[in-house]
């Protein structure tokens, strides 16, 4: 069953050397990303799940390797600590997780990856997340991903009006673990607006069903025009 869990979204500006000079500007949302981190050590899970979007969908082993190379920088992670494994690079969403994992020396279960594709419907998200949670005793979770990028005029995804609602209640949603409103998040929508963490946050939803948790909301700005969320679970 889940035990605990963490939202941290995923650019790769969190990464210091992708930001660099713009590096201190996303300081409080990295302090955040690591508190959270923090918080699914202390539940001491047998198994660590991180869930995010991927234009290549499913798993990736405990070892699974990637890197920030393509933003000129050489960076590279692991997902979870040992020797490189599996074939495929991992996506944009995992390496920035791994690249979290490492900077708090996660030695504490295996940990195993699953990209999420942007299409997958609501249903089928939860039932992935209610088979994670019985994957093992003790699960948990950290699932990656962003909000509407339709915040501001120089958003990625310019101005949207819708977009400002659409944050704010999947932020109340994660700030308060209720998993009934976050299945209940419009996946059209959520593409319209370039939300990329509507899929990994109802998969969390999905494996959070009856486990009872209770939520904290660690971080809740959009630099950059980006709804960025960071959530303690637990």
């Amino acid at each position: 069953m889940l035990v605990a869990a963490a939202v941290c979204p995923c650019p790769p500006l969190l990464v210091p050397e992708v930001a660099a000079g713009a590096a201190p500007e996303l300081d409080a949302l990295r302090a955040a990303c690591l508190d959270a981190v923090a918080v699914l050590a202390a539940a001491r899970p047998d198994r660590l799940v991180v869930v995010g979007p991927a234009a290549a969908p499913g798993p990736y082993p405990h070892g699974a390797a990637g890197s920030f190379r393509s933003f000129g920088v050489d960076v590279d992670v692991r997902l979870g600590p040992g020797e490189p494994t599996g074939e495929r690079e991992l996506p944009q969403s995992l390496a920035v997780a791994a690249w979290l994992l490492g900077r708090t020396s996660w030695s504490t279960a295996p940990v195993e990856g699953l990209g999420v594709d942007e299409p997958l419907d609501a249903a089928r998200c939860l039932e992935t997340g209610r088979e994670l949670a019985a994957g093992a005793e003790r699960v948990a979770v950290l699932a990656m991903g962003d909000g509407s990028a339709c915040r501001t005029l120089k958003a990625p995804g310019y101005l949207d009006d819708r977009a400002a609602a659409f944050d704010a209640g999947a932020a109340r949603a994660l700030s308060s673990a209720d998993t009934t409103a976050l299945a209940a998040l419009d996946p059209e929508l959520a593409r319209e607006l370039k939300a990329a963490g509507r899929a990994p946050w109802q998969v969390l939803a999905g494996a959070a069903e009856g486990a009872g948790l209770a939520g904290q909301l660690l971080y809740d700005d959009a630099p950059y025009g980006v709804g960025y969320f960071v959530a303690s679970w637990s």
